[in-house]
């Protein structure tokens, strides 16, 4: 069927269009601009210069701006998100999809894809957001056809919801038309969305690039060959879609988190070129955060190729530059406006005001609550604690172990013999700066992800088997993994694990920690363990947790409330836990 695709195209007559595209992804609730340092050499003297980058008001702004040239120049138009609007910040965790679905209103979108966080609490949350937007929600891979109708809320019978179509296998999908020729839209997740997130079990998410071939044929039978694809598969899958699917022009992408462009003379990494082609399908993704938006300039031929491609990611940041000259020496070295032009005239940065409307939004309904949580101070730490996902020569994560503690620690002051506790590092989300930690920074950047605390009851001899399943899958060690936010982090455990010995013997030992010392696991005996909602249901390399005994128990503890109270009760832990760091280094 799809090999028809290229044939198809050249018989659709159409006319040759000019379109400017503007696109967003993973911006994960991070309405305000974030303080991002910036890492800047210039002879040979490094500066660190912290700036105000991105958020919704300075995206609307830009945005407007790119719309009013479109129009000048008698181009179309198009503003579309790559999906994962929902956690990452206070703003989700106080006020859930609602504050998403006011602001993502006010950008003037014309369609957004699913991503898989806005699932990560079941179907009803995306079901209220669908029920507020006022722009097309795109999942053409996700089968609502059997959807129970007693739900509180359906999302099925919503007219805003473009989902998959039984009958011909395919996606539903828009059409926008620019200069009287129409461009269709669909878009897919990632085949796996069940297995990283929590989809509703009567609404399954089928397989992408079947969707895909279905869905290029049926857009041709309708007379349409400029089409587009909003992703939220991730961006390797992205480069490797046009090698298995043929007939689609440009793939907006998100989930990956890429921000693609060259951004090294501002010590924030080199990526592929923006808009990297693949076959004859273009590939863009604007990083995360709110922090770029993507635009580019197409012109697509009579046959729905594009014929002509521009375009770039842009940092929106602010007019200022900040620097704390107490611990930067080299600032008396450097010449502030030299820093300051760098920064100004990169060709990838955009000083961009912030629109008022958004403000007075965000100041009237939203920012009371959430300074009351940044105002909140906890504990500090007098050094960097850093969060990577998958230890390397520096270490692992300094952060998550404390994690995986706070679990024991909140639930053993509720009465709960916890013996361990185990921590995916997808779960923890950013580093934390040295300096005061705030309720704000753990709830809203650390641990943003509304996810509940449990327990259960499992056999020693299925402890190394959790742990060797989270490896495996993190390092797609002999597994098609899901990504590396599954390493395992852990408290009260320790163990070894051999990359190159067989599958199902990789973990050579597992201790643990009582009050008289470690101790090798005991494999028949049951031991009471700890972790998240997500990981006990078995996710992502952890499905041997599914041996527990019984179904376990989930408390009314977020992550972040562990975190913050073990950090209250125990505000010292940072430093002893940075001691410890520097000591093994």
């Amino acid at each position: 069927m799809a090999l028809n695709s290229e044939r198809d195209m050249t018989m659709i007559k159409s006319r040759a269009i000019r379109l400017k595209l503007a696109h967003i992804n993973d911006t994960h609730s991070y309405f305000e601009p974030t303080s991002l340092q910036l890492n800047i050499n210039i002879d040979e003297t490094e500066a660190t210069p912290f700036v105000s980058a991105g958020g919704f008001a300075r995206i609307k702004t830009r945005v407007e701006d790119l719309k009013q040239q479109a129009f000048a120049s008698q181009q179309g138009f198009l503003f579309l998100h790559a999906g994962d609007c929902f956690q990452g910040t206070l703003y989700y965790s106080l006020f859930k999809g609602e504050a998403n679905s006011t602001l993502l209103n006010q950008l003037g979108l014309d369609a957004m894809a699913v991503g898989n966080h806005e699932l990560d609490m079941g179907n009803l949350p995306v079901a209220e957001f669908a029920n507020r937007i006022d722009f097309p929600l795109l999942a053409g891979n996700w089968d609502l056809s059997n959807e129970i109708s007693t739900k509180p809320v359906t999302l099925s019978g919503n007219p805003s919801v473009y989902s998959y179509k039984p009958s011909t296998q395919s996606a539903q999908w828009i059409v926008k038309h620019v200069d009287q020729e129409p461009i269709a839209i669909f878009a897919l997740a990632l085949d796996k969305m069940a297995d990283i997130s929590n989809p509703d079990v009567d609404t399954p998410f089928v397989n992408a690039i079947e969707t895909a071939r279905n869905t290029v044929n049926e857009i041709h039978k309708a007379g349409i060959n400029k089409i587009i694809l909003l992703s939220h598969m991730g961006y390797e899958a992205d480069l490797d879609f046009a090698n298995h699917v043929t007939g689609v022009s440009l793939i907006v992408g998100g989930h990956s988190h890429v921000l693609q462009g060259d951004f090294s003379q501002l010590g924030l990494g080199n990526s592929d070129p923006y808009g990297i082609k693949v076959n004859d399908t273009h590939i863009v993704q604007a990083g995360f955060h709110a922090l770029a938006l993507g635009h580019c300039d197409i012109e697509f031929d009579q046959y729905g190729r594009i014929s002509q491609f521009v375009g770039k990611n842009e940092l929106l940041l602010g007019r200022r530059l900040f620097v704390d000259t107490s611990r930067s020496q080299s600032w008396q070295d450097v010449d502030y406006k030299r820093i300051k032009d760098l920064v100004d005239g990169h060709p990838n940065v955009m000083i961009c005001r912030k629109d008022p409307t958004i403000k007075l939004i965000l100041k009237e309904r939203y920012q009371a609550r959430v300074s009351v949580m940044q105002q909140t101070y906890i504990a500090s730490t007098k050094r960097k604690l850093r969060h990577v996902r998958i230890p390397g020569e520096q270490g692992g994560s300094d952060i998550a172990p404390l994690v995986a503690e706070s679990f024991m620690y909140a639930l053993n002051q509720q009465g709960h013999p916890i013996e361990f506790a185990i921590h995916n590092a997808g779960g923890v989300r950013n580093s934390l700066n040295q300096g005061l930690i705030s309720v704000a920074d753990i709830a809203g950047k650390v641990l943003p992800f509304l996810v509940p605390v449990g327990f259960y009851q499992i056999k020693g001899k299925y402890i190394a088997q959790i742990i060797e399943g989270a490896i495996n899958n993190a390092t797609n060690n002999g597994v098609d993994g899901t990504g590396s936010g599954s390493y395992p982090y852990t408290a009260n455990l320790r163990f070894s694990y051999n990359a190159l010995a067989p599958i199902g013997e990789r973990i050579s030992m597992v201790e643990i920690l009582n009050n008289k010392g470690w101790h090798p696991i005991e494999a028949e005996r049951c031991y009471t363990g700890s972790s998240s909602a997500y990981t006990m249901k078995g996710k992502e390399g952890y499905e041997a947790i599914l041996n527990m005994v019984g179904e376990g128990q989930v408390t009314n503890l977020s992550m972040a409330d562990c975190f913050i109270q073990y950090l209250s009760d125990k505000p010292q832990i940072l430093e002893q836990n940075a001691r410890m760091s520097d000591d093994n280094g």
